[in-house]
């Protein structure tokens, strides 16, 4: 067996010596007796895009051997609105590849993230993980693509005013201590985050800093590495779990709301794509950004509207897309253009990363400064923390599928470029501008997210149906001047998704 990594994170990864997707249930059963593993607990995203939980005790080697081969039965009911009582059974089966030694328990613990299977044992249709899985299997055997992503996720932190060193509204983008508060907190979630099997790119203060009387709130981001869109979403879904835990062990509230206050920074989930093709992101060769990238691209415009209804889900959602908040309302892209709804960040193209290398240190051997590849990808803006992350990047994959199929997409690409402030462009298309506006456009763009049996008929319908019972058609205007009425909404989703 190979010796394990010494920077691997992961602790079974670590003890197992082999990756993650290798994991077997012989290796699985090796580590509970080796490590005095005495529960399990399985996670699930149930219909609501939330993570449930299930524990076990672990009665010894026969109980262990059959709760990892044939899962357990759970009550569908609860967890899917369009399931019936009276046939609700499902089974939950865990992965093991996302086992993890859970971080919060005193009692040692391993848990697992766990599919969904129907009575005839068959993936659960309409289950987000499978319907993610279906996405990325339609892109994969139409194009020969698969979708890779990495999200940011930002949140704000609430705790009573410190006195010293006050944060300055709206001036948190990479402060640090004292002039930035929690970033113990921050560090604290990476870690485990690691521990747990997440990739993370980096963490720091985001823009977001708010007074209000004795309170504060300060902003964070934790930004994570590219991975198969099923990984990705597995390891949001994760990773805002670690933070509330970690959080909560500080007496502190955390929040992902799209938005805390009007006027002040929200918080968003920008997701950023790159398309994979034997291994290798072909989004950008020496030329810079290639025609699939800009398809990609023309997808997420085609799909724009449709997508809110995955990626922004309450009505606090569409009170962050306003303009002159570094968050999209018009529907367009553009090189490194914070306004738009679909950016392009620098890739490190063309050999400037060795070239800044060499500036930097100029002491560095010449012979050891390696070729510095591209890593250029496209961020989708609009999304935000009330997402339910697997149909969100679901839709995302459909969209890109969409958009290598797309006849004129390279049309489509080069109307939709802008060089300036998008908000003061006229004539282009918008965003929606509440739930039950981006609830019509799903159901209009249906036909796109139910091609090759991707979503089902039945999950469209009920998605549609959540985000009208919002009723918040006209809420902008039904709200201004109405301060109570607003802070009663904010409330109301401080804690979504």
């Amino acid at each position: 067996m190979a010796a394990p990594p010494l920077l691997e994170p992961n602790r079974l990864v670590r003890a197992l010596g082999k990756p993650a997707r290798d994991f077997t249930k012989r290796d699985i059963v090796r580590y509970v007796a080796e490590h005095g593993i005495r529960m399990l607990n399985f996670r699930y995203v149930a219909g609501d895009g939330r993570l449930k939980k299930l524990n076990f005790v672990i009665n010894g080697a026969a109980h262990l051997d059959r709760v990892l081969t044939a899962g357990e039965r759970v009550d569908g009911s609860s967890l899917f609105s369009f399931i019936a009582a009276d046939s609700s059974d499902l089974y939950v089966v865990p992965r093991y590849r996302t086992a993890f030694v859970n971080p919060f328990t005193e009692v040692p613990t391993l848990d697992f993230i766990c599919s969904f299977y129907d009575s005839k044992g068959d993936p659960l249709e309409s289950a987000p993980e499978h319907i993610l899985r279906k996405a990325q299997g339609a892109l994969r055997d139409r194009t020969g693509h698969t979708l890779e992503a990495l999200g940011e996720l930002e949140y704000y932190l609430f705790s009573p005013a410190d006195r010293i060193y006050p944060i300055v509204e709206q001036k948190g983008y990479h402060e640090s201590h004292p002039f930035s508060k929690w970033g113990l907190v921050r560090r604290a979630a990476m870690l485990v985050i690691a521990e747990m099997g997440g990739t993370i790119k980096y963490g720091h203060g985001e823009v977001g800093n708010i007074l209000d009387g004795d309170w504060e709130m300060v902003q964070h981001e934790i930004e994570f590495l590219p991975v198969p869109v099923e990984e990705a979403a597995d390891q949001l879904v994760m990773a805002k779990w670690a933070l509330r835990e970690v959080a909560y062990q500080h007496d502190l509230e955390v929040s992902f709301s799209p938005k805390i206050t009007v006027g002040h920074a929200g918080s968003g989930l920008h997701v950023h794509t790159r398309l994979m093709k034997d291994g290798l992101n072909v989004m950008a060769d020496d030329h810079g950004l290639t025609d699939t990238a800009r398809k990609l691209v023309a997808g997420f415009l085609t799909c724009a509207e449709s997508l809110t209804a995955f990626g922004n889900t309450v009505p606090t959602s569409f009170l962050r897309l306003v303009p002159h908040q570094e968050a999209p309302t018009r529907i367009c892209w553009g090189d490194r253009n914070r306004s738009v709804l679909v950016r392009v960040p620098l890739g490190w193209l063309g050999g400037v990363g060795a070239k800044m290398l060499r500036d930097a240190n100029p002491a560095e051997p010449v012979a050891d400064i390696p070729a510095i590849g591209h890593n250029q990808t496209v961020e989708l803006r609009s999304p935000d923390g009330s997402a339910n992350v697997h149909l969100l990047l679901a839709g995302m994959t459909v969209a890109a599928r969409h958009g290598l199929e797309l006849p004129d997409a390279l049309e489509v690409a080069a109307r939709g470029y802008v060089r300036s402030d998008a908000s003061k462009i006229p004539g282009l298309r918008e965003l929606p501008a509440s739930c039950c506006e981006s609830a019509d456009r799903l159901v209009a763009d249906r036909a796109i997210y139910e091609a090759h049996g991707v979503f089902p008929h039945g999950t469209v319908e009920a998605l549609a149906a959540d985000l009208k019972r919002h009723d918040d058609e006209h809420m902008r205007e039904r709200l201004a001047g109405d301060p109570a009425a607003l802070e009663e909404l904010v409330r109301r989703h401080l804690h979504c998704g």
